[in-house]
């Protein structure tokens, strides 16, 4: 009887043990299964997935059509965009902008000029003025089809812009994960086994739903697409440009001249550090573009790069907080690195590649559309800086001391 007692303590020690060995742990932060089971607090979001299944991407209708984050590794792979987790617990929206993160999210200029959208007609263009449309800040849009590979969703819309004019908008947007095989025939790559990637398009539209032309006189919006990536003290944005060309390379005083020691520009190559530790932004307008802009993280051995639409003879609008300078002439790209403001506080940490469209000259009915995509790559650094060496013109090394 004794015997048998002790067998059966035995075997109910080594059944209690195996279900403790089979409780699942938390996702750790930082990983794509942490923002995911987050991100499923709040809403009922989308998950595309690659046919690998490593590279997967996180798509929020509710959130403003947001592709919030994305891994190359699967579940418990690093998860590349940057979120704002205080922000969802707001109780009372914030007047300015409700910063819920995502690594692509969809905006609409100019932020500034006489055709501002995020000011009011006759307000001071300062920080207290400054409102970020409803639209693209903290209002739902719709989920119009949905598939394990694309999504489609869209929203209708009515702003003013600075100069008074009522713009009837409606937004769409598709977001496609995109296989390896397409990825490398996008960029004109061969990805090697040793490197994981995930890949994304998007396409936005914007259409003019009211009764008036978009032109010169009322003022025209433009789509914007910002993509929001955690920070650290080894990253570099990279943006190649046009050497032969007239005009400055690039804006570099938006919210105050960028230090020297933290912007460069070397052989056709603009290097900027990302490390969140300083706020500054800059522009390339559209006759000094490439085809690419980037990003690479030293420390995480993450190559980021995107592509976009951009035509050099368009007109594009300058989004800065002034009127004095001609509303039809702005930058294509632009880069910012988030840091304290002169309160004390930070939104971020976090930093940012944009691309803008040209200004929608739109008649009632017509369309414009702007293509933007994200490529993110980690694993053999040899292998990374052969991506990095075809598509941005300069490898990692020189990328990784650029500020050295």
């Amino acid at each position: 009887m004794r015997s048998l007692k002790i067998m059966l303590f035995a075997v109910s020690a080594m059944a209690l043990s195996g279900c403790i060995m089979d409780v699942p742990k938390f996702p750790q932060k930082g990983t794509f299964a942490y923002d995911l089971d987050f991100l499923k607090q709040h809403d009922s979001v989308l998950v595309l997935k690659n046919n690998e299944g490593s590279g997967q991407i996180i798509v929020s209708p509710k959130y403003q059509a947001k592709v919030f984050t994305s891994t190359a590794e699967g579940d418990n792979g690093k998860s590349f965009g940057w979120i704002n987790y205080k922000t969802f617990d707001l109780e009372t929206p914030d007047a300015h902008m409700n910063a819920f993160g995502g690594e692509d999210r969809l905006w609409l200029g100019p932020e500034g000029s006489k055709f501002a959208l995020f000011f009011k007609p006759g307000t001071q263009m300062v920080f207290d003025n400054w409102h970020t449309p409803a639209a693209v800040d903290k209002e739902s849009w719709k989920l119009d089809s949905s598939t394990t590979k694309k999504v489609t969703l869209s929203k209708t819309t009515q702003m003013q812009n600075y100069a008074g004019t009522v713009m009837d908008i409606k937004l769409n947007r598709s977001i496609q994960i995109l296989e390896n095989a397409d990825i490398q025939q996008t960029l004109g790559i061969t990805i090697d086994t040793s490197v994981k990637a995930v890949g994304y398009a998007t396409v936005n539209g914007i259409i003019n739903a009211g009764k008036q032309a978009w032109d010169k006189k009322t003022g025209a919006p433009c789509l914007w697409n910002l993509d929001m990536f955690n920070p650290s003290p080894s990253v570099t944005i990279v943006i190649p440009y046009q050497q032969n060309t007239t005009g400055e390379v690039a804006t570099t005083d938006y919210f105050g001249q960028i230090p020297p020691d933290r912007v460069k520009f070397q052989n056709g190559t603009l290097y900027y550090k990302a490390d969140g530790k300083q706020r500054g932004k800059l522009g390339v307008p559209p006759n000094r573009l490439k085809q690419y802009a980037g990003s690479y993280d030293a420390a995480n051995n993450v190559l980021t790069l995107i592509t976009y639409n951009f035509d050099p003879n368009a007109t594009y609008l300058n989004q800065e907080w002034r009127t004095d300078k001609d509303p039809f002439k702005g930058d294509a790209v632009n880069a910012y690195n988030d840091g304290p403001l002169a309160t004390g506080g930070q939104m971020g940490p976090f930093y940012e590649i944009e691309s803008v469209s040209p200004a929608a000259f739109l008649k009632p009915g017509e369309t414009l559309t702007h293509k933007h995509s994200v490529f993110h790559f980690t694993g053999s650094k040899d292998a990374l800086n052969v991506i990095a060496t075809k598509t941005l013109g300069v490898g990692l090394n020189v990328i990784q001391t650029a500020f050295k």
